[in-house]
């Protein structure tokens, strides 16, 4: 039996839903009872259990400071390797983010698996092309962004759904494997152009000014301006062909999914 972590979020939930789709036996967990199967709290190890598991699909468990999140992993991956499960797949960071400040966990995930008695592999996920059109603003009818002209290897959070979905299926076929999952590089003139408007540039100085006065938590102002200077400076724009291999076939068209999500966000005029 499969398990997917995380299932009440939208990466697990999508994992979960194909993986049914596919006829294989699975089920989810979160810390929310709205998922379809147990739930496990990893702030509380004692509530654990992979009794019955053969593969566990660990979806990141993000959202908070670095000692937090290696806490949380740390406690599945030792409830894993004590109730025998066979193989470990983790949703990882794609391998140009190491700028990110949200890197370290995910790193030290990797490093974790690998020296455990668990079989694994890993999956290095680009940013989700749905969060690079979720970053940009909107000042009237202009598109604004602090992207400056670079560009992101995004991906449709559907595509790396369906990749994680054909590894849990088949893991025999993938262990010790890590796969860099990332898309065709989308820049922020790509989607003012696919939208049709104006672009104006935001300066870093101008995007912190405007995180630390969103009321945001104390963590993440620091992670979204690692993302927009990462894209800015050139650190996140390398394509693959991984994301190809698992999926076999042409990916998502991320220019139109961050479209999308940019558009989203567009003021009523």
């Amino acid at each position: 039996m499969i398990l997917v972590t995380g299932a009440s979020g939208q990466l697990g939930h999508a994992i979960l839903t194909l993986l049914s789709e596919r006829g294989t036996a699975a089920r989810g967990s979160s810390r929310s009872s709205s998922a379809r199967g147990p739930l496990v709290d990893f702030d509380d190890p004692a509530s654990i259990s992979f009794e019955g598991v053969a593969t566990l699909v660990l979806v990141s468990a993000g959202e908070a400071e670095d000692d937090v999140v290696v806490a949380r992993h740390e406690a599945a991956i030792a409830a894993a390797e004590r109730d025998g499960v066979a193989h470990v797949v983790y949703t990882s960071l794609a391998s140009e983010g190491d700028h990110l400040a949200f890197a370290l966990a995910h790193r030290w995930t990797e490093r974790r698996l690998r020296e455990s008695s668990l079989s694994w592999t890993i999956l290095r996920n680009g940013l989700y092309a749905e969060l690079f059109g979720s970053l940009f603003g909107w000042d009237g009818s202009r598109l604004t962004s602090a992207f400056g002209g670079g560009a992101l290897a995004a991906v449709a959070r559907a595509d790396l759904a369906e990749a994680a979905a054909v590894v849990a299926d088949r893991p025999e076929r993938h262990v010790g494997r890590t796969y860099d999952l990332v898309g065709e590089p989308v820049t922020a003139n790509d989607v003012a152009t696919r939208l049709g408007v104006d672009l104006a540039d935001v300066s870093l100085h101008d995007k912190r000014v405007e995180l630390d006065a969103a009321g945001l938590k104390p963590f993440q102002p620091a992670m979204l301006l690692s993302i927009f200077t990462s894209v800015r400076h050139g650190f996140l724009s390398a394509s693959g062909s991984d994301l190809r291999l698992l999926l076999e076939r042409e990916p998502r068209d991320a220019v139109q999914v961050a479209t999308e999500a940019a558009s989203a966000g567009r003021p009523n005029l």
